[in-house]
């Protein structure tokens, strides 16, 4: 496994490289991950990372991208593939700086690569595809997150993607799990609470939640925000709380990962107004984990999990009017919203890490044959 980020870090790609990995291993595979470090910063999966590279912060999606710029990787990438002499080599992102482009300039084995972006504009591809294509025809096979993942790099890079979805550890969420995460005692008083999960990003949507949950809270008092998420709040969050400063807001910040749960277990409504640059969204899965109803934005990266009624509603984006309109929705109808958080339990089954992980390795082997020259 390569990662062009900081696995010391927290973020999307690198829960999805730690826990396939795990996976993976459970099923009898020796796996090694190889991704830039901080070396002031702990890292869990001692056994199994191997550090290429101190990371620096770059701006990157309206986030911030902590990856190695360095090539003098390049001598160090070579000793560890020839000692290693892996099977696969399972690049994610395997077109962003610096790491994943050494590997791939090295490797002498089967290359995948997992494309997890998704942006508006598509000026990231536009502008290096004609110095990355050498790279990507590196690549053996291609699997994309998502059908907006799939449309993103595909505009610019046509070939044969699979589309495997990201995975989530279902039963960490579940209420009805083996070990079923507790409400935290001081939100259950009786009042809707409404959860929002997600970085103090602009992107992450934010502040149309807060207006939506102003114009909301004068005709249902009963209602409370939860915000957790690690950052600061953006200048015109803080405008609407100051012009309107409604009651009830939790700001509870950046959690501990074993206390996420119990903060799932404590909403009643999960929402997610990301305007977009979401390919996928695993906090929706998380939600549906743990049989919650998701009011999210009509956003392309959503609307390949969620089906409008099923796991939950749509609302346009950054129309904050609507978000209030469809939070209402739920808030007035508990039995409508607790039939949306069972459909969402059921459907988000498919996306257990043992069944996509069973997909990956499944694709490992169509890739190993085709690069053998046979056709299964």
């Amino acid at each position: 496994m390569v990662s062009p980020y900081d696995f010391t870090w927290p973020g999307g790609v690198t829960a999805h490289v730690s826990q396939l990995a795990h996976e993976l291993k459970q099923s009898g595979h020796q796996v090694k991950v190889l991704a830039p470090h901080s070396p002031a910063r702990e890292c869990i999966e001692v056994d199994t990372f191997v550090p290429l590279g101190r990371s620096v912060p770059v701006p990157s999606g309206g986030s911030i991208a902590r990856v190695s710029l360095s090539w003098w990787l390049y001598r160090r990438v070579q000793e560890i593939l020839k000692e290693e002499s892996f099977d696969i080599i399972h690049l994610h992102e395997p077109l962003a700086p610096i790491l994943p482009l050494c590997v791939l300039e090295c490797s002498n084995t089967v290359n995948v690569g997992t494309f997890h972006a998704y942006y508006h504009r598509q000026h990231l591809y536009r502008f290096s595809q004609p110095i990355m294509k050498r790279w990507h025809q590196r690549l053996h096979g291609g699997i994309a997150v998502s059908p907006a993942a799939y449309k993103y790099v595909n505009n610019f890079f046509p070939r044969d993607y699979r589309i495997i979805p990201n995975g989530i550890d279902v039963d960490y969420f579940a209420a009805d799990g083996p070990n079923p995460p507790q409400p935290w005692p001081e939100f259950q008083d009786g009042k809707t609470n409404i959860l929002f999960v997600g970085r103090m990003e602009k992107r992450k949507g934010l502040k149309y939640l807060l207006e939506a949950y102003s114009l909301l809270k004068w005709e249902h008092p009963d209602i409370r925000l939860i915000v957790v998420g690690p950052g600061n709040l953006d200048k015109d969050s803080h405008r609407i709380l100051s012009a309107c400063n409604p009651q009830d807001v939790v700001l509870a910040g950046g959690v501990a990962y074993q206390d996420l749960p119990r903060y799932y277990a404590s909403a009643d409504i999960f929402c997610s107004p990301a305007t977009g640059q979401e390919s996928f969204g695993i906090v929706l899965l998380e939600a549906m984990a743990a049989g919650k109803p998701i009011v999210a934005s009509a956003i392309e990266g959503y609307m390949g999990i969620i089906r409008p009624g099923e796991q939950g509603l749509l609302f346009p984006r950054k129309d904050s009017a609507a978000l209030a309109q469809t939070l209402a929705t739920l808030i007035k109808d508990p039995g409508l919203a607790a039939g949306i958080g069972a459909t969402g339990r059921q459907m988000v089954e498919q996306y257990r890490w043992a069944v996509v992980a069973q997909q990956v390795e499944t694709y490992y082997h169509d890739c190993i044959a085709m690069n053998n020259g046979h056709s299964g």
